[in-house]
Formats: C-alpha cells, structure tokens, sequence
C-alpha cells in the first residue's frame, strides 16, 4: 500500500491518533482566535475612530507585527512561562494553554490591523450620520462593527489561517508532547522527520481542506456582505 493510500486509509476509517491531533489542533487555534478577536477588534476600531499623537506611527507598527516570526514569539512566550519567568508559578508551559497564549500573540496583528482598516472605512462613509445622531464613542464602535460584521469575519478567518498553519511556537511553548500538545503542523514535522509518512499525508490533506473551506467561509463572508450592502 502506498503512502498515499496509507493516508487515505487513516482518514476515511476514522483513526483515533488523526482524529485526537486534529482535535487538539482546532481547540488551539480557535481559542486563540477567539481571545484574538475580543483584543483586536476593540484596539482595531480604537485606533480607528481616533486622532491622537503618533497614530500613524501605531498604524505601521501594527501592520509590521503582523509579520512577527512564530520562532520568535515562542522564544518570548517560553521565558516568560519558563520556571524563573515572570509567568512561570503558573505552570502553563508544554501544556495547550501555552500554545493558545503564543497563537494568540501572533493572529491579535493580523485581527487587529485588518478591522483597523475595515472600520475606518465604514467611518468614513458613516462619519456625518454617527455624527448627527450624537452617538457616543462606544455606541459608534458598536455600531461600526456590527455593519461591518461581514468583512470582519474575513479578518478573523484569515487569523485563523494563520494559527493553523503556525509550527514554530507552538512546538517551542508546547514540547509536542504525544496525545497532549501535538498539533497537526508539529506532527506532520515530525513524522516526517520519523519516516512515518501516511500519517503525515494524512494530516497534510486534512489541513489542506480545512484551509480550503476556511478559504470558502471567507468568500462567502464576502459575498454576504457585499449582498448586504447593495440591498
């Protein structure tokens, strides 16, 4: 049997290690995306909606950091959960819990940077009316963000792309530790490096879908609200 059959044996029957490590892998980066969402969308819109000294300089490091290195990340996230870190009396590290806190650290740019840019495009549009109708800061964000759910949700998916993609500071933070911490990414490194191949084909073609399908939500996100907005 070839390895590609050895993998698609594994998926169609269901294996339990596949299935626990897709799992573990869809936890992890939907918590992140999830803590990612409730920072950056509010700093997003923040900056947004503000005029204050130095904004445009905030505005081009947020973009920058949306490239932040995982390796990096990890490192930072590793000292400071590490036995003599500031963190380290909680005893977060190799466990998911680091890795959320790393993923989270990488998708909050990402999240944050593109709801800047969508929000302050619906203000401008909507600044005259807000303004009219003497709505308050927070009632302005709400509204702001709730008109522009649509592309907000595009945000947030192309957050999570990023997070389930990510490797290099999850395996720092979470030791890839079988049947606890290890994620589709590290796993396929792994096995890979092992010479176990169906099992990392098999895992290579259940991320290439649930990166297809992410692709398919964001389109249709799109095509919602532009539907949306010309009714």
């Amino acid at each position: 049997m070839s390895n590609g059959e050895s993998a698609l044996h594994l998926i169609l029957t269901l294996d339990a290690g596949l299935l626990e490590v897709v799992r573990l892998s869809l936890f992890v980066s939907l918590s992140a995306v999830c803590c990612a969402a409730l920072i950056g969308v509010p700093a997003g819109a923040a900056i947004a909606l503000n005029s204050f000294p130095g904004r445009q300089a905030v505005i081009v490091v947020l973009n920058a950091l949306m490239g932040l290195p995982p390796v990096v990340v990890g490192l930072a996230v590793y000292l400071l959960l590490s036995r003599s870190g500031l963190f380290g009396s909680l005893g977060l590290l190799f466990t998911p819990k680091a890795m959320i806190v790393a993923q989270t650290i990488l998708v909050t740019p990402i999240i944050a940077a593109l709801a800047r840019q969508t929000i302050e495009d619906y203000w401008v549009e909507y600044r005259d009316e807000l303004t009219a109708m003497n709505i308050g800061p927070v009632g302005r964000v709400a509204t702001l963000i709730w008109d522009a759910r649509f592309s907000l949700v595009t945000a947030l998916l192309a957050g999570f792309g990023r997070a389930a993609a990510e490797v290099g500071a999850i395996i720092i933070v979470g030791g890839n530790i079988d049947g606890f911490t290890r994620t589709m990414t590290t796993t396929i490194a792994l096995e890979t490096s092992k010479g176990d191949l169906p099992l990392a084909v098999g895992l290579g073609i259940v991320l290439i879908v649930i990166v297809m399908a992410i692709n398919a939500l964001a389109w249709g996100a799109r095509r919602a609200g532009e539907r949306y907005a010309g009714g």
